[in-house]
């Protein structure tokens, strides 16, 4: 099974650790359609296209796997004949299939991120038989909707976003609780947000449970944070968490990051759920605000972490690529009990191995 949809996300969302600020870049972004995450696309894979690169033709770079347990990366790579430095394959869905067919995989999500000059980081995601699964919902039957200008505003928020990200503005103020970007045009439109979320709060809940529509639901979960009453809203945004559409699950989940950035209380049962997701956008967003939840000293939320999402946060805390490694490495040397310096430390030094075997009983060689 595979999915065609490209999703346009946040183009580059910031991690805020104890006022400092790492990126976050998510993947399959295209710039040049502002309505991918509205629309069904083709099977190329899409990426985000550095300026740097843009005259070349783009390669693979770093290979990074998810949801890897019995399996190894070279078992997977082995029957896809794939390597650093090959073309970009040209269809994703076609890649997914060939490694769903190696046994003992369930299923796999394969997406791309930019950049290392031309060479384009791909992650492979597994679920494997056995492994963890996250039992989301089925998707509603409902008839519910939205009204036309509050799914064009979003259009055009996307849109915003999209150009915002490739000026380099792409940073947001979440301290009141939702999303207020630097961008002057994406900003204007967030506005918007704010009265459409005020006037119209029952619709964006009813859509959200009842919308048998993917992309109503995933502007019904963007929107609705911005209530003025944010705590009436929680049980529907945790409700989002659970929706068989990633883009809902990513929308709720940057919500109620937000809301944890005011103060306000967010439970993390659902967050840990979404880190054994083979969709990587779940994982992200899923660290991202376990991080806000634990900036300040959380013993229940990191006894949760310890419990129920620890060894997928360590195998992200392994990947090569320092932008995506980061935040799952400091989330896991809070689960060992360390300072954000002292993980800081750690990271500068190259010793990522001897942070993790505090929470795993002992340096592990990486894979």
């Amino acid at each position: 099974m595979h999915t065609d949809k490209i999703r346009a996300l946040n183009p580059c969302a910031s991690v805020s650790i104890r006022g400092q600020f790492f990126p976050l870049c998510p993947v399959f972004t295209n710039l040049n359609r502002p309505d991918l995450r509205l629309t069904g696309v083709t099977r190329l894979l899409g990426i985000l296209v550095c300026a740097s690169a843009l005259a070349q033709a783009p390669v693979v770079g770093d290979i990074e796997f998810y949801g890897l347990h019995n399996l190894t990366p070279e078992r997977i790579l082995g029957p896809i004949r794939l390597s650093t430095g090959d073309p970009i394959p040209p269809s994703k869905g076609a890649l997914e299939d060939r490694i769903a067919e190696i046994p003992g995989v369930v299923l796999a999500r394969v997406e791309a991120a930019c950049c290392q000059g031309r060479r384009t980081i791909l992650f492979i995601g597994i679920e494997e038989r056995g492994g963890p699964h996250p039992a989301f919902r089925s998707a509603p039957e409902g008839q519910a909707t939205l009204p036309p200008e509050i799914v064009d505003s979003y259009k055009e928020f996307l849109g915003a976003v999209s150009h915002a990200a490739g000026q380099g503005r792409t940073a947001e103020d979440l301290t009141a609780g939702h999303s207020r970007m630097d961008d002057p045009a994406a900003r204007a439109i967030q506005d918007r947000f704010l009265t459409f979320a005020a006037d119209h709060v029952e619709m964006l809940r009813s859509v959200l449970r009842n919308g048998s529509e993917d992309d109503q639901r995933a502007t019904a979960a963007a929107v609705i944070g911005y209530v003025p009453k944010k705590e009436a809203v929680l049980d529907d945004l945790q409700f989002a968490l659970q929706d068989p559409d990633d883009a809902v699950r990513a929308n709720a989940a940057r919500a109620l990051n937000a809301f944890a950035v005011a103060g306000i209380k967010v439970s993390p049962t659902w967050l840990l759920e979404m880190l054994n997701s083979v969709v990587l956008s779940d994982r992200v967003e899923a660290v991202r605000t376990l991080l806000t939840l634990t900036d300040k000293p959380a013993p229940e939320v990191i006894a949760q972490l310890r419990e129920h999402g620890l060894p997928a946060v360590v195998e992200m805390a392994r990947w090569k690529t320092p932008t995506y490694a980061l935040p799952p490495f400091l989330l896991v040397a809070r689960a060992a009990g360390l300072t954000d310096q002292q993980a800081q430390t750690s990271w500068q030094k190259g010793d990522r191995e001897t942070v993790i075997g505090k929470v795993v009983g002992g340096p592990q060689r990486k894979r």
